[in-house]
């Protein structure tokens, strides 16, 4: 077997945690994970994983050993980046996580243009809002709003500002009338976001000041934004949400903008990614195409 092969499936399997999870990963079967796992066990005379029915955990040989193929195989990608050259296609695999409608709204288009544009890149799109763990998952590039907590290893870039409006139906703005300011909202009914069980703030932006805070609270709380629209439009409240997602109903007459005189809050959007001393083209490549496109797809200039 080749060495630096069994090498990438067993620091899959670390990662993974199950040589199931492995061989999905790689698109080989479990027993074919078992032999490059016993290959190398079988080559250095000590065992590396300790396997049961329920979990795997890896000796003190193995810990070591794990580390050094991981800083390996990182710099084998790296010479064979060094080598290609900059000019050269950008081909293989692409992992990408987004969050569901931000993603499949504005990032999965920019994507799906590099992708035909460039025949040899191919793409994995993760669809979710929950967070993601780049390294555990073997994530090439993750998107996310909101700002990020700063995370060793991490890189952060923002990419784009998405402004947040606070929207309500004709209907419902005729029969309980319309906020004239952040503190009449207090009375209203209001659709709730919460994830996780955490339900955030409302934020208006304050010159030279932090964000002024509005807590909402309401009996109808969604983890889907698209949900609080559609919500919206049916008249059962107002909804704090991204420009570019109500953009449409506003236009349609679907959903008024209220407080316009106050400055939708900025909120950002950014991509991440792990650390490395040479990032590959292909993910480089994908960072430029939304940082030139998504600026103009959440927040329009003539807009």
């Amino acid at each position: 077997m080749d060495r630096l092969t069994s090498m990438e499936v067993f620091v899959r399997a670390v990662d993974l945690g199950s040589f199931a999870a492995a061989a999905d990963a790689l698109e080989m079967s479990a027993p074919m994970v078992g032999k490059h796992v016993r290959f190398l066990e079988e080559r250095l005379g000590a065992q590396l994983l300790m396997r049961s029915t329920r979990r795997q955990s890896l000796t003190e040989a193995g810990r070591i050993y794990y580390e050094r193929c991981r800083a390996l195989l990182a710099d084998a990608e790296a010479a064979d980046i060094l080598a290609v050259g900059e000019v050269a296609e950008p081909r293989g695999r692409l992992r990408v996580a987004m969050p569901v409608h931000f993603g499949r709204r504005c990032v999965a288009p920019v994507l799906l243009d590099l992708a035909k544009r460039y025949p040899q890149l191919e793409l994995d799109l993760r669809f979710s809002d929950r967070l993601t763990d780049l390294a555990e998952e073997q994530i090439d590039l993750a998107i996310r709003t909101g700002e990020p907590q700063p995370r060793d290893g991490v890189i952060a870039r923002r990419i784009a500002r998405q402004r947040m409006v606070v929207c309500a139906s004709p209907a419902y703005l005729e029969q309980q009338g319309r906020p004239g300011s952040i503190e009449d909202l207090a009375a209203q009914r209001v659709l709730v976001y919460h994830r996780s069980g955490r339900i955030n703030p409302w934020l208006f932006p304050r010159e030279g000041q932090p964000p002024l805070e509005f807590a909402p609270a309401s009996r109808l709380r969604f983890d889907d934004l698209a949900a609080i629209a559609d919500a919206a439009k049916r008249g059962l409240g107002l909804a704090w949400l991204p420009y570019w997602l109500v953009r449409e109903a506003i236009l349609a007459g679907e959903l008024e903008e209220l407080l316009a005189e106050q400055s939708g809050f900025p909120y950002d959007v950014y991509a991440t990614w792990l650390q490395t001393s040479q990032l590959p083209r292909k993910v480089r490549l994908a960072i430029d195409a939304l940082v030139e496109v998504i600026p103009g797809l959440v927040m329009p200039a003539q807009e």
